[in-house]
C-alpha cells in the first residue's frame, strides 16, 4: 500500500508541475545556474532519416536503497515528467546510529562545506538550521549545542530538536519534549517546522500553505531508529506538498524536521565522494562519522 501510496502522490505531483509550467516565470525561481547546468545542446547538422537516431536513457524513478558502507544506504527518488526530465530529484541518506556517530558545529565566522569537512575531519556534511546576520557574524535562530556548548535560545513548540547524548542521537518535537538547560547533552539543533509529526502523521498541513517553492533539507527518523537526510535539488516542493509526499511514502517515517534550504541545501560525503553544492557559507552543520 505504502508503494502505490508513493506513485499516486508522484502522479499528483507531476500533474501538479504540468499545470505549474503555465503560471508566470517569477512563480518558481529558476536554479541557480552555477549549480545546474543542462545537458542539452541544440543539433548542428541535419541527421538524415536513415540514421537510427537512439532514444534517450530513460530517467529511473527509484535506485531502490544501495548500501555504501555499514550503516549507511542511499537512494534516489526522480519525479519524472513526461518529457522524462525530472522535475525533483531526492537524494536520501539512511544512516544506522549503530554504525555512525553525529556532531554539530557552530562557529560564527561561516565556512563551505568543503572547508566543515576538512576542520571536523567528517565522512559527511551537511547544512543545519536558520542563521542570522549582524555585523558580518553569523548566529544561529535557535538552540544549537556543540561540544556541550550552547548558543542562542531554545524554539518554542513550533520547532523540533535533534539531540545527541552520550553518544545516542534522537529527534524530538518540543511541543511534546521541550528543551531542559539541566539536560546534558553533548551536541544539538532546532529547526522547524515539523513535516511529519510523531506517529507519522502529516506535520505541515494545507492552511499553512504559502505556496513557495525551495530547494529543502530534512532531517528525519523513521520507526525502525534510523535517520535520514533528504535533500531536494532542484526546488520543486512547497513545504505542505513536501510534507506530503514524505507522509504518504514508503521510508515509514515517524518524524521530520525542515531545516535551512534554498542556497543553504548541501551536502558532501567523502567516500564514495557526492557533493550536493550549498550557495552560501555556513555558520554551522551537522557532521556524520563512521564510528
Amino acid at each position: 500500500m505504502k508503494i502505490k501510496a508513493l506513485r499516486a502522490i508522484f502522479l499528483l505531483l507531476f500533474l501538479a508541475a504540468c499545470v505549474a509550467e503555465n503560471k508566470v516565470e517569477e512563480e518558481t525561481p529558476s536554479p541557480d545556474p552555477t549549480v545546474f547546468q543542462s545537458t542539452l545542446a541544440p543539433t548542428t547538422a541535419f541527421t538524415p532519416l536513415t540514421t537510427r537516431i537512439p532514444s534517450p536513457t530513460p530517467l529511473v524513478p527509484d535506485s531502490g536503497w544501495i548500501q555504501l558502507r555499514p550503516g549507511l544506504e542511499n537512494r534516489t527518488l526522480n519525479l519524472i515528467s513526461p518529457q522524462n526530465t525530472a522535475s525533483e530529484s531526492l537524494f536520501i541518506l539512511r544512516i544506522d546510529p549503530a554504525f555512525i556517530r553525529f556532531e554539530v558545529h557552530h562557529q560564527t565566522t561561516p565556512l563551505s562545506l568543503e572547508e566543515w569537512a576538512k576542520q571536523t575531519q567528517a565522512d559527511i556534511v551537511v547544512n543545519a538550521g536558520y542563521f542570522l546576520i549582524e555585523d558580518e557574524r553569523y548566529y544561529p535562530t535557535g538552540l544549537v549545542i556543540s561540544n556541550s556548548e550552547p548558543y542562542g535560545i531554545s524554539y518554542g513548540d513550533f520547532g523540533a530538536m535533534f539531540t545527541v547524548a552520550n553518544g545516542t542521537p534522537d529527534l524530538r518535537w518540543l511541543a511534546e519534549n521541550p528543551y531542559d538547560p539541566a539536560q546534558t547533552l553533548d551536541f544539538a539543533l532546532q529547526s522547524f517546522p515539523l513535516l511529519v509529526k510523531p506517529g507519522g502523521e502529516l506535520g505541515f498541513p494545507a492552511e499553512f500553505e504559502d505556496n513557495l517553492t525551495a530547494r529543502r533539507t530534512v532531517l528525519a527518523k523513521d520507526q525502525s531508529g534510523n535517520f535520514l537526510l533528504i535533500l531536494t535539488q532542484k526546488g520543486y516542493f512547497t513545504l505542505h506538498t513536501l510534507s506530503m509526499f514524505l507522509t504518504g511514502s514508503d521510508l515509514n517515517l515517524d518524524i521530520a524536521v525542515n531545516l535551512d534550504g534554498g542556497p543553504s541545501t548541501g551536502l558532501v560525503m567523502q567516500e564514495p565522494y557526492i557533493k550536493i553544492p550549498s550557495g552560501t557559507l555556513l555558520p554551522f552543520v551537522l557532521t556524520i562519522h563512521q564510528k
